[in-house]
């Protein structure tokens, strides 16, 4: 035990001595190469989305979600699908290699390609130093940060220490050569990644695997995942990659089209209380179903039910309802859902709640053909929001007669619009809440 301890003690000691004879030195920024900053295709197409448009160069990439999200599943098809010609390492502290071979098979990896990915199924970062400076890799892969440890961090694996201490080695390795890391991570049952947050600061981004609920635009074997990016120094985080996960493992989605919409097999038919919103997830105009329902409280006080839009926004939309319309609400519960399972985040959704909401508690159905977007103010005010145009001219395509919106300074009328005869009925803009319910129901 004496041995082992001066053993270590030396190895530490002759490491920070390697490092003190090292000179920093520095390096004017014309003379830097550009091309340091270029990006690489991962081949999955939802993925350099939501990177920012590819892979950067140098660059630390984290990985987090729940167990059997598809994390190892999503790192080994990057694995195949990556556009490099150097050599790829894959790091298991989870799995056998011939359980990543039935993988591989299963998602039908050819042999070719198998014969540039390298497996290494240790979680001992001396070792994976060793091979790391023998291969030398364009990408290496790690599943997962969990499994990490040194001898230099202590004696136990998974610990604190172990984990920060692993990952900036890997980090530092990739920085200083022209590499990529990726990294997985367990959550906690909060949704946070697991570990030190120090990981997620020492990382360039940090990305979240979702798994909604079942998807009207998806087949009965295929589920939907979500990958959002919390941060992004190479990119913006408003970007979501959508996946269906089947038997050949993930697939992107590029056309979301009606994916978020409940099939119904009237289309005129609508229900009190469900609004159709046009929704910008980074680029991308999404329409969504929202949904809503208000029932008398049980208790004095009345509360708000909603998980995948804020409950503070549903709540300010109603005291909007209530303060400018005269429609009472105080007394309500308020439940209020996104068809689909998807997280809404943007403020685009607040005229298409108000009108969800109204419909709800008045059980007047708004019509099947009617896309709704706009931000409402406390004033009852509805503001302006980014890429109107976009999203009307999404519904027009998908065959939607009708779009809401706020009043815009410019043009946002599609000049070829497909499907139904959209100026027909054309573009509805109201500047007020009480103005917009007045040109729905008349």
């Amino acid at each position: 035990m004496e041995e082992t301890a001066v053993s270590s003690v030396q190895h530490s000691a002759g490491k920070n001595a390697k490092h003190q004879k090292e000179k920093p030195q520095t390096l004017p920024l014309a003379a830097v190469d550009p091309m340091e900053g270029s990006r690489i295709s991962s081949g999955i197409g939802e993925l350099d989305r939501v990177l920012g448009g590819g892979i950067m160069k140098r660059s630390a990439v984290l990985i987090g979600g729940e167990p059997g999200i598809g994390k190892s599943t999503l790192l080994l098809q990057l694995a195949a699908g990556v556009v490099t010609k150097g050599r790829i390492l894959y790091i298991s502290g989870e799995e056998s290699a011939g359980q990543l071979r039935l993988r591989a098979d299963r998602l039908g990896i050819g042999k070719d390609r198998m014969e540039f990915i390298e497996i290494l199924c240790s979680g001992n970062l001396e070792e994976i130093e060793k091979v790391m400076n023998n291969i030398k890799p364009a990408l290496v892969l790690v599943d997962s940060a969990q499994t990490l440890f040194s001898e230099e961090a202590g004696l136990t694996a998974g610990t604190v220490n172990q984990m920060k201490y692993c990952s900036f080695e890997l980090i530092s390795w990739v920085k200083e050569r022209d590499s990529v890391l990726f990294l997985t991570a367990h959550v906690t049952k909060e949704g946070n990644i697991s570990g030190p947050k120090t990981l997620e600061h020492m990382v360039d981004t940090v990305l979240y695997f979702e798994q909604s609920e079942k998807t009207s635009g998806l087949n009965e074997t295929d589920d939907c995942r979500f990958l959002r990016a919390s941060k992004n120094r190479f990119g913006s985080v408003d970007e979501i990659g959508i996946f269906t996960m089947g038997e050949k493992g993930l697939s992107s989605i590029e056309e979301t089209g009606r994916m978020f919409l409940v099939r119904r097999f009237d289309d005129s038919a609508l229900s009190p209380g469900v609004a159709i919103a046009a929704v910008m997830e980074g680029t991308r105009t999404i329409l969504v179903e929202i949904q809503a329902l208000t029932i008398p409280a049980k208790g004095s006080i009345s509360r708000v039910f909603s998980d995948k839009i804020d409950s503070g926004r549903v709540s300010r939309v109603s005291a909007s309802l209530e303060k400018y319309l005269g429609l009472r609400l105080s007394d309500q519960d308020l439940y209020v859902n996104a068809a689909g399972g998807i997280r809404i985040s943007e403020v685009g959704v607040e005229l298409a709640l108000a009108c969800a909401i109204y419909s709800a508690r008045t059980g007047l159905v708004l019509p099947a053909d009617l896309v709704i977007a706009g931000e409402l103010s406390l004033t009852g005010e509805i503001r302006p929001v980014r890429r109107l145009s976009s999203r009307v001219k999404t519904a027009a395509n998908l065959g939607f007669a009708s779009f809401l919106g706020p009043v815009s300074e410019q043009p946002v009328l599609p000049a070829n619009p497909e499907g139904r005869n959209f100026q027909a009925k054309g573009l509805k803009t109201a500047r007020d809440i009480k103005s917009a319910i007045k040109l729905v129901y008349g």
